[in-house]
């Protein structure tokens, strides 16, 4: 097991995942260093200032930690050209440190038309750029731990929402404009079921790969609530923002369209499949090796987020 005296880094910590990991650090009573780019901290956290898409600054980042917690990401515009020398930095970091290393990964680099529910198994044959970056950065993770270089282990979930998760499919596009009694717009169809990870149940899964051993060199569905339609969801959301509904679909063509216009909105294409067709993953083998996790009802989690959203 890993020493839960130790210190606990958490890269991304200004991050909707990376929040939800310190808060759960912090709520089981570890040691537990914030790393971002501005340095602030909650309660209970060590704040720290590092740019960790650089050696020197993962290094620093990472010193003295029993676990590192890889949690940071560059501009989603940028994840081809910046991602995977951040994420070998990080790598060296913790290696340096002899640290765990946990990854928060996500599930695009299975790609479109993969049968479903998606196991740690399922081929990955992605196309677009962001999927296949994804791929070499989980292969260049568990080489590491094969060759002695780290010891590694890493998480998977699908899009998040949840307390601090702004920047999603599910977050200020949807909370935000629900409560400000705006539409809100999904992508591709209101109608095909599509899984949600809440944030707080990420983390819990995530903190436990970084404290038991049998999460090493291992790939790992983190477990969620069963998928839900859009519009579903979107009737949870605009109940408990006590707004009347209002809702479009933006098509992927019109996504395609707009994206001549705007860089972000272009990147959006190559995943927009994940809402065309059902998307989820299955997490039995995480369940069966550590136990029941009982992930929190939509109805529960979205009452959390919408009092978030209406509190900041």
């Amino acid at each position: 097991m890993t020493d839960h005296e130790g210190l606990h880094v958490v890269l991304g910590a200004s991050g909707g995942t990376g929040s939800a990991i310190v808060s759960e650090l912090v709520g089981r009573g570890r040691r537990v260093r914030a790393v971002s780019r501005g340095g602030g901290a909650p309660d209970g956290a060590e704040g720290f200032r590092a740019d960790v898409s650089t050696p020197e600054g993962a290094r620093a980042a990472s010193a003295g930690a029993a676990v590192v917690y890889h949690a940071a990401q560059p501009a989603y515009t940028r994840w081809r050209e910046e991602f995977p020398p951040m994420t070998d930095a990080v790598i060296e970091g913790a290696a340096r440190a002899g640290a765990k290393l946990v990854f928060a990964d996500n599930l695009y680099m299975y790609g479109a038309g993969s049968p479903q529910p998606m196991t740690e198994k399922t081929p990955q044959r992605a196309s677009g750029k962001k999927g296949r970056v994804r791929a070499i950065m989980a292969e260049g993770l568990l080489d590491a731990h094969r060759s002695g270089r780290v010891r590694a282990a890493i998480g998977r979930s699908s899009d998040y929402y949840g307390p601090g998760g702004t920047g999603t499919i599910a977050g200020e596009t949807v909370f935000a404009a629900a409560l400000n009694g705006k539409t809100v717009r999904w992508p591709a169809s209101l109608d095909v079921p599509h899984q949600f990870n809440y944030l707080p149940d990420m983390a819990r899964a995530l903190v436990t790969l970084g404290e038991s051993e049998e999460a090493d060199g291992e790939v790992w569905h983190l477990p969620a609530e069963a998928p839900i339609t859009g519009r579903r969801f979107l009737e949870l959301v605009f109940a408990e923002a006590g707004r009347p509904a209002k809702t479009s679909v933006t098509s992927t063509t019109v996504l395609r369209f707009l994206g001549v216009f705007s860089p972000f909105l272009r990147e959006l294409v190559e995943t927009a499949y994940q809402f065309e067709e059902p998307f989820a993953a299955d997490a039995s083998k995480y369940r069966r090796v550590f136990g029941p996790f009982e992930a929190t009802p939509h109805e529960e989690a979205v009452a959390r987020t919408v009092a978030w959203f209406r509190g900041r």
